[in-house]
Formats: C-alpha cells, structure tokens, sequence
C-alpha cells in the first residue's frame, strides 16, 4: 500500500515537472514568435541594406512602414497600448526620436528612468513584434523647445548649435557618450529591433556647417551604430543636408512626381523612402486647429505604396507635450505652439482610433495580401468627474521666498544665464525682475522681452509686452515704487536659422523716459515639480472674493476606484498653467485652439488628487473634467 502511495507521487512530481518544462518552452516559443515575423529566422549579419530600389533585411526584400510615437508624450503605462493598436494597423517599424533637452536637463544630470527609460521602450517594441528605426538628433526638431538641444548650451555667449563648434561638440560627445552604449546592444546585429539610424534632422535647412553632418556620421559609427543611416530632408535641401555613404530620405505631405525624381537623380538604383509623411499638423496659439481629411492622407499613403516605396507616419500617434516643451515657430511672426501633440493623427492624443486609422488599416490589410494583423485593443473608459472648486488662493508675490534666489544685478539677465540650478540657468517657465521707479512716464521694451511680460507699478497691473507691443504709459506716483515684469518663455522655435538667438527673459535693457532701468532683483519661477511641491508650507489663505492676479489657486479632484482618462477644461479663466499632484499638464489660454488638457488616468490617484491652476489675469474658481477633448475649431490643411 505504501509502494503504491510513494508510486503515485512520483508520478504527480514527473506530471508537475512536466507541466513546468512544458510551460516554459511556451513561453520561450511565445516570445519569440512574437518579434517580427522573420525576425527569429533570419541570421542577422547582414541587416537592413540599400544596395538597390529596394530595401533589404538580411537579403529578403523588405517594406518600411513606419509609424512615429514618441515615448516621451506618451505616459509610460500607455506605451504598450499605443504600440499594439499601430501594430494593428498593420505597421512594422516604428520610429522615435531622442529628446536630449529632456536626457540631460542639467550638463552635470542624465535621465534615463522612468519616463525616459529609453531601452526599456525600444524592448517592448521588440517584444510586440516590431522594429525599430531610432532618430537620436542631437537636433530633432519634433516641435520641441529648441528642437530638442538643452537651453543651457545657450549660456555660451558664442554658441553655434549644429555646427562643429568646440562647445558645442564637445557637450554632443559627453551626451552621446551615455546615449549611444544604451543602443548599441539593441541593433539588429546584435539580436535587437534597431534597423537603422537617422544623422541628425532636416539639416539641409540649416546648412551652416559643411563638416557638421561627417561629424555627426563618425561620431554614431565610432560609438558602435553598425546598422544603415539614412537622412531625412525636404525635397529642395535634399543634396545639402545629406552626407556621404548615408542614404537620403524625404520629408512631404503632397506627393510630388518632381521630388521623387529628385531623389532618385541624388542616388540612382537606391531605394526610395519617404521618412516623415505628414499625417497631420501641429497647431499655434491664436490660430485654428489643423487637420488632415483622412482621405487625402489614405489617398497619398496609396500612391507611396503603389510607387514600391517605403513610408514613415509623422505622428501615428502625436500625444501630448506636457510641461513647458512646446516649441514655437517665427516666420511670418512668433506664435508657440499648444501643448497637445494631437496633430490629427491616427490615434487622438488619447489613444482613440479615427476614421484615419480605420481607412489605413484597410489599405495596408489590402497591401499586405490579406495577411491577419493582430485584433485593435479596446478603447480605454473617459470620465467627466466632478468639478474642483478653487478653495485657497496665493499670491505670486507670496510665493517668492520659495524661489531659488533672489538675484541682484546692476543690468538685466537673460533666463538663460542665472545663477540657478547649478550653473545651468533656468530653461523653462517665467521669469520675474524688479526695480525701483521714482517717475512715471513712456516705457519701452525695446523687443527685448522674450516672450511677454505683465508689467506692475507697486504689484498692480498696468500693461503687457509682447513681441509688437512695444511701449507703454506708466503712471505718475510719489517717492519711490517698485517695476516688476513677469516675463514668460512662452517656447523657444524649434527650427529655422535662429537657433542660437533663443535667449529668453529681458534680452537687453528696459527704457524708462529713454533711460535703462538698472539695479535688478530677479526671481526665477521655473515652476519645477520641487518649486511646486514646496508651496505646500506657503501662506496659502482662504479663496477670497476678490483674489490677486496673477496667483496659484488651488483644488481637488475625487477620482473613486481605479482613475480613469479625462480632460480639463477652464471655461472662464484667462491664461496660465495647471498641476495635477504636481506634474505639469501645460498651459490653457482662452484664445486658443485647444481648450481642454488631457489627464491621463495614471497621472491620477484613487481618492483625493491636488489641482493647482497658475493664473496671470482672471479666474472663474471652478475647474471642469469632461469626457472629450476640445482642441479648438477645425481648419484643413493647405
């Protein structure tokens, strides 16, 4: 009887270990059958080639269709969302770029975690089956605060971004030191989803520097990128802003015949590919909400395909530029840009699909010869929670103390060039300087306000600078009263010849009765997570009828049970920004286009969560939380 016990458990252990063998080799099986469907077969010495019209992986013939998402406007528990529902579209590639701004904040911090945990991105692409093609700048444009470089290269007062200036490369190679050995194992070659990767972006529209682009090439390869590198150009700089042994790649959003045989004319028998196709545009402040009619967009991606080309969608999905990221654009005159990166995308900036998404996942089903894709995952739930009613109210003038500082200096000081963050200056946010008046009279800004300025007599408002209000009355008083300016950064462009005049603040000297206003007190509110967090032990009072402008104002959000995406609306309110649990959302103007923030359900918590509203000039006290977004009346592209 006992045999036959000891017998039978044997047999269950053999069954469990069986079962736990088999388990595995399921696993094993299931990762690897889901990387791109040749990817686990293929010998991997070769990679991805150009050495006729059409591109090979490991010798196979091989389609590009690519998608562009960026890891840094997605929130991180979406990225495995966003990825899914592109590969369900039936894309292969996808395509990001490497904000260094946003990697290296500070020269002497580098960021690779969370957020920005870059490696951990491009192994979950790996992981859903498809490859990757990284753009790592060091300019990247995307509609970023000075294209993606750091503002504290502007500290040096001789600065030649995109050049082979000593400053400037030598920050590129103590930046590119870190980066690049983070990729380097995740190429092709090596086992990884990396097929190719992009020499900087669009320089032939900046072109300044012969040398640069060789540079920027050695500076990849010396560093270990062994997988092909391609440029990506509008059609008119294609021959300047390529390099040698590099293979050129166009920008548009109307397919033209003369610009592919412009292509085709630089480098004969190569493949040809349209590196950003246009799905969409991104919009200003003061203008309209720019969209795409999917059928032009299908219509057009139709024409790519049927021509043997391979094709990148910029965006396939845009997201959003939290904080203060936005970039800004100056020709025909400076307007920054919103914070939403929806961009008429296929997917919303919330991850919703769109009729876009649904007539491009037909072609490319079709394209494809009817080859499944994987299902489309379900939408996740929006809520319209209730309002937050403002119920305290601070002062900026209150808030000073818990700025780093205060600075004196006999002259103004541009943003860029305080004494803060550790030698780096300040990048982001507003600036705030302050002197002492014994007259009134004509105050000019001499176009040295960068972006605008509220401007006060004894903290009560008297005007706005901007760009083309340059003057203004300041009133009589007695004995001496105090000028202040609160000067934003509204965003600094993020392409054009400029670059290097992206000072911000007062960017000169400031002319009271045609005299410079001297000795300064400057207050740096860069508005960062620790500057936020540290208003918790202001003086914060009870919301009174009549509050002070500009002030924080602050609320709550209930959120029951798992917190769920929505989307801020300030009916009411004039201009400013707006935290939630001390994450910059971005900035609201009742101008417009957008009208709404987007809150992603995991920037909330279960219960109780914090909303403060910065705001320079007028308050309704009352924060709404709707269940769609508002991002402005629609114009279509021209």
């Amino acid at each position: 009887m006992l045999s036959m016990v000891v017998l039978r458990i044997r047999n269950a252990h053999k069954r469990k270990c069986a079962l736990i063998c088999l388990c595995i080799v399921g696993f094993i099986m299931y990762r690897y059958l889901r990387m791109p469907t040749t990817g686990w077969r293929l010998s991997r010495k070769v990679g991805l080639s150009a050495n006729s019209s059409q591109f090979t992986l490991e010798g196979q013939p091989f389609h590009i269709l690519g998608g562009s998402i960026h890891y840094f406007r997605v929130p991180r528990a979406y990225w495995r969302d966003r990825l899914l529902k592109m590969k369900a579209c039936g894309v292969n590639t996808l395509t990001t770029s490497v904000p260094w701004s946003l990697h290296q904040p500070n020269r002497e911090v580098f960021n690779f975690h969370t957020q920005l945990d870059l490696e951990a991105y491009i192994n979950l692409a790996a992981e859903l089956g498809l490859w990757v093609i990284l753009r790592p700048g060091p300019y990247i444009s995307s509609e970023l605060d000075l294209g993606g470089l750091p503002s504290w290269l502007l500290r040096d007062g001789s600065m030649r971004l995109r050049t082979t200036y000593p400053g400037f490369t030598q920050a590129l190679n103590t930046f590119f030191d870190k980066l690049i050995p983070k990729v380097v194992p995740l190429q092709f070659k090596k086992g990884g989803p990396i097929i190719a990767v992009q020499v900087e972006n669009e320089y032939g529209t900046f072109a300044k520097d012969d040398s640069y682009m060789l540079f920027i090439k050695e500076a990849l390869q010396s560093r270990g990128i062994s997988e092909l590198l391609l440029t990506s150009d509008n059609h008119n700089t294609l021959k300047s802003g390529g390099v040698d042994g590099v293979i050129r790649s166009l920008k548009l959003q109307k397919l033209n015949q003369k610009d592919i045989q412009d292509l085709i004319a630089i480098q004969p028998n190569s493949p040809t590919m349209v590196m950003d196709y246009w799905t969409g545009w991104y919009d200003v402040w003061g203008e309209l909400h720019h969209v795409l009619p999917p059928e032009d967009t299908v219509s057009t991606v139709r024409e790519i395909l049927r021509r043997g080309m391979s094709v990148n969608l910029y965006m396939f999905h845009g997201g959003s530029t939290f904080g203060f990221m936005s970039g800004a654009v100056v020709d025909p005159s400076y307007k920054a840009l919103v914070p939403s990166y929806d961009y008429d995308a296929p997917l919303t900036e919330a991850g919703d699909y769109t009729p876009k998404y649904h007539l491009l996942r037909d072609l490319l089903s079709r394209y494809n010869r009817g080859d499944s894709f994987p299902d489309m995952p379900t939408l996740h739930y929006r809520e319209a929670y209730e309002p937050a009613i403002m119920y305290q109210h601070l002062s900026l003038w209150d808030a000073l103390s818990f700025t780093e500082g205060p600075f004196k200096s006999p002259t103004p000081v541009n943003m860029e060039n305080l004494p803060v963050n550790n030698g780096n200056g300040q990048s982001y946010g507003y600036t705030l300087y302050e002197t002492t008046i014994t007259s009134g009279g004509l105050l000019k800004s001499g176009d040295n306000v960068r972006d605008r300025a509220l401007v006060y007599v004894d903290r009560s408002y008297i005007g706005l600078f901007k760009r083309k209000n340059l003057e203004m009355a300041v009133p009589d008083g007695k004995g001496q009263r105090t000028l202040s300016l609160l000067v934003e950064n509204c965003g600094r462009v993020h392409q054009g010849r400029d670059l290097d005049k992206q000072h911000k603040g007062l960017v000169g000297d400031i002319l009271l009765n045609n005299i410079p206003l001297r000795d300064f007190t400057i207050y740096s509110l860069d508005m960062k997570p620790s500057f936020i967090d540290s208003l918790y032990q202001a003086p914060w009072k009870t919301l009174p009828e009549h509050p002070s402008f500009p002030g924080f104002f602050m609320g709550r959000l209930f959120a029951y049970g798992y917190p769920s995406d929505t989307f801020l609306k300030l009916p009411g309110w004039e201009k400013g920004v707006v935290f939630i649990n001390g994450l910059n959302l971005g900035r609201y103007w009742s101008i417009g286009p957008q009208q709404s923030l987007y809150i992603p359900g995991p920037f909330l918590n279960s219960g109780i969560n914090q909303v403060i509203v910065f705001e320079e000039q007028e308050g309704d006290y009352k924060v709404q939380f709707e269940d769609t977004p508002d991002l402005g009346m629609a114009v279509d592209i021209q």
